[in-house]
C-alpha cells in the first residue's frame, strides 16, 4: 500500500505581521465575545446563492420523478411501494442534490491514530459524489479534525500501558448495567477519581457521552418543571429536554439577562403543561459551545440561580481538560466555586482520549441519578480499558503531577497562542472571519457558502491539512464554516505551517471578509 509522507517546510521563524492597532487578548473575557460578521452585501450574495442551489436542487427532483433524468437513489424496488418515506421532502432534495456533492470533504475514512498527524485513506468519485472509490493509497495530513485536545490518543505509553493491563486483569465488558451487576470496583474507583478532580462531592460514570445528557435530564426534571435553555446547546442536551417533559424556554446564546427575563415571565405564570406553579427550574448552559468557539459568561448565570432558587447543569464536553489553570474547565477559568453548580456534566472523549461521559454534584444529586435514571437501569456499564484510560489521563496529568507533563492550561496556552494570530488582521484592509476565544481549543472559519466551505477544505487538504467542514443541518443554511481541533500534540512548526496555508487559501477562496479586533 502506497503512503505519501507528509513534507513541512520549516516555519520556526515565521512572523505575521498584525496590526499595532490590534489587541491581543489574553484576559478573562468580560462580556459574550461576539463572532465577527462580514458585510452585508455577503450574507446578500449567500441567500442568492442558497436560493439557487435550491431551486435547481428541486428542479433535479422532478426531473428525476418524471424520469428525465437518472440518479442513483433507490426507487424501483416494489417492496418499498407501501412504506412511507423515512425522511421529509426538503431532507430527501437537500440530501441528494446538495449535500451529495460535498461527499468528498465529510466522513473522511482514516487510517491509524488520530494524533498531531493522521493517515487518511484516499479516495475519489467519478459519479458526481453518489459514491466513493478507494485508490489502495493514503496520505498523512496535520490533524485538525479529531478531538485530542490534550495529546493522549496515542497507542503507546502509560495510558495505553493501563488501558492493556486493565483488559488482562478485568476483560473487557462488565455485562450489565450499574443497577445490576454491571457495577463493577473500577466503576467506584473512576467516579471517585472524576470526584476528586473536579472537587464536587461525588460523580457518576456513563458509556456514551450523548446518552449522559440525554438520558440523565429525564431523571432531573419532569413535566411540572421549567427549563431554561442556551439557543446552541447541544443536540443531547435538546433531546434531554424534550424526552423530561418539561415546558422548555429557549433563551438567546450566553445572554444571562434574556435568560433572566424569559424566567421572570414564567414564573409569574403556571406551567401550560400541569395548569400548576413550576416545581423546579433548570438552567442549561455549556461552557465551550463547539461549533462557535465561544465561552460561556459562568458567574452571570450562577447570579441568577442564587437569585431566583434554581438549579444550574453546567455541560463542559469540550471545556473540561481544556480550560483553566489545571484544567478543571469553565468553573475554574472564572474562579467559581463549583459547589454553585448543582449538575456538572462532561464527556471523556475530547481531553482523555478515552469514551463515555461523567455527571458531577453533590452526593444527594448523583444518587439520585444513580437510582432514576435510565442510563444507570438500562445501559451497560464502561468498559475497563475505557475507565484505565480515563484514570490514568487524569492521575499522570492533574493529580500526579508528573514532571516531564506540562499541565494543560500550559500546553494548551502555548498552542492557542499561535493560532489565536489566525483571529487578527493580516494587514489593515483584509480580516479573516474566525470564531473562537485565544485559550480556547476550537476555531471557526465562517465560509458562509457552502460551496465556499467544501472548495476550502479541499484546498486545504491539497497543503496536507485535514479540516473539518460543517453546514446544514449541523448550522444554519446561511452559517456554514470550517473547524479546527486543536492539540497539545500540535508543535509550532505545524501551527506556522497551518497559518500560511490558510492565508493562502483564504485568498484563494476570498473569504477574507471579517471584521477587525481592534482596541475598544
Amino acid at each position: 500500500m502506497e503512503c505519501r509522507n507528509i513534507h513541512l517546510c520549516s516555519r520556526a521563524h515565521l512572523t505575521l505581521k498584525v496590526s499595532k492597532n490590534v489587541k491581543i487578548l489574553t484576559e478573562k473575557c468580560t462580556k459574550q465575545d461576539q463572532c465577527p460578521k462580514p458585510a452585508f452585501y455577503v450574507f446578500f450574495w449567500v441567500k442568492i446563492n442558497i436560493m439557487m442551489m435550491l431551486l435547481g436542487a428541486m428542479v433535479a427532483t422532478l426531473m428525476d420523478k418524471w424520469g428525465l433524468a437518472k440518479t442513483k437513489r433507490r426507487k424501483d424496488d416494489p417492496r418499498l411501494a407501501d412504506f412511507a418515506p423515512l425522511g421529509n421532502s426538503f431532507d430527501a432534495t437537500y440530501t441528494d442534490h446538495i449535500y451529495r456533492q460535498s461527499t468528498d470533504v465529510v466522513n473522511r475514512p482514516i487510517s491509524g491514530v488520530p494524533g498531531a498527524i493522521v493517515r487518511l485513506k484516499d479516495r475519489y468519485s467519478d459519479d458526481h459524489g453518489w459514491t466513493q472509490k478507494y485508490t489502495g493509497s493514503e496520505t498523512e495530513v496535520i490533524n485538525l479534525g479529531s478531538y485530542n485536545y490534550l495529546g493522549f490518543s496515542h497507542r503507546s505509553g502509560v495510558c495505553a500501558e493501563a488501558a492493556a493491563q486493565y483488559i488482562d486483569k478485568f476483560g473487557i465488558n462488565c455485562g450489565g448495567s450499574r443497577q445490576e451487576q454491571g457495577n463493577h470496583l473500577v466503576h467506584k474507583s473512576v467516579d471517585r477519581t472524576i470526584a476528586e478532580y473536579l472537587r464536587v462531592e461525588d460523580a457518576i460514570v456513563f458509556p456514551m457521552g450523548f446518552a449522559t445528557n440525554s438520558m440523565n435530564i429525564p431523571s432531573l426534571v419532569d413535566e411540572g418543571s421549567l427549563i431554561l435553555s442556551d439557543r446552541l446547546n447541544h443536540a443531547s442536551l435538546v433531546t434531554g429536554c424534550r424526552l423530561s417533559g418539561a415546558n422548555t424556554l429557549v433563551f438567546k446564546h450566553s445572554d444571562a439577562k434574556d435568560c433572566e427575563k424569559k424566567l421572570r415571565d414564567a414564573l409569574c405564570d403556571v406551567s401550560p403543561k400541569t395548569g400548576k406553579k413550576y416545581n423546579k427550574v433548570l438552567i442549561i448552559i455549556e461552557g465551550i459551545y463547539s461549533m462557535e468557539g465561544t465561552i460561556v459568561d459562568l458567574p452571570s448565570f450562577i447570579a441568577i440561580k442564587k437569585k431566583y432558587n434554581c438549579y444550574l447543569f453546567l455541560d463542559e464536553a469540550h471545556s473540561i481538560g481544556a480550560v483553566g489553570p489545571t484544567g478543571r474547565g469553565v468553573a475554574e477559568y472564572w474562579g467559581c466555586n463549583p459547589k454553585d453548580i448543582d449538575i456538572m456534566m462532561g464527556t471523556l472523549t475530547k481531553s482523555f482520549a478515552s469514551a463515555g461521559g461523567y455527571m458531577g454534584g453533590s452526593k444527594k444529586v448523583i444518587d439520585h441519578i444513580r437510582r432514576h435514571s435510565a442510563g444507570t437501569v438500562y445501559g451497560v456499564t464502561m468498559s475497563p480499558p475505557l475507565i484505565a484510560q480515563v484514570e490514568t489521563a487524569v492521575t499522570v496529568t492533574f493529580i500526579i503531577g508528573i514532571d516531564n507533563l506540562k499541565s494543560c492550561s500550559r500546553l494548551c496556552a502555548e498552542k492557542t497562542e499561535r493560532i489565536s494570530a489566525v483571529k487578527k488582521p493580516f494587514n489593515f484592509s483584509r480580516t479573516l472571519d474566525i470564531s473562537g476565544r485565544n485559550f480556547v481549543n476550537v476555531a471557526f472559519w465562517f465560509t458562509e457558502m457552502m460551496i465556499v466551505r467544501c472548495e476550502f477544505s479541499r484546498r486545504m487538504l491539497k497543503h496536507n491539512i485535514g479540516i473539518v467542514a460543517v453546514g446544514y443541518p449541523a448550522t444554519p443554511l446561511l452559517e456554514a464554516r470550517v473547524r479546527f481541533c486543536l492539540s497539545a500534540d500540535h508543535t509550532r512548526e505545524h501551527l506556522d505551517y497551518i497559518l500560511e496555508a490558510l492565508e493562502q487559501v483564504g485568498e484563494e477562496t476570498n473569504t477574507f471578509y471579517g471584521t477587525k479586533i481592534t482596541d475598544e
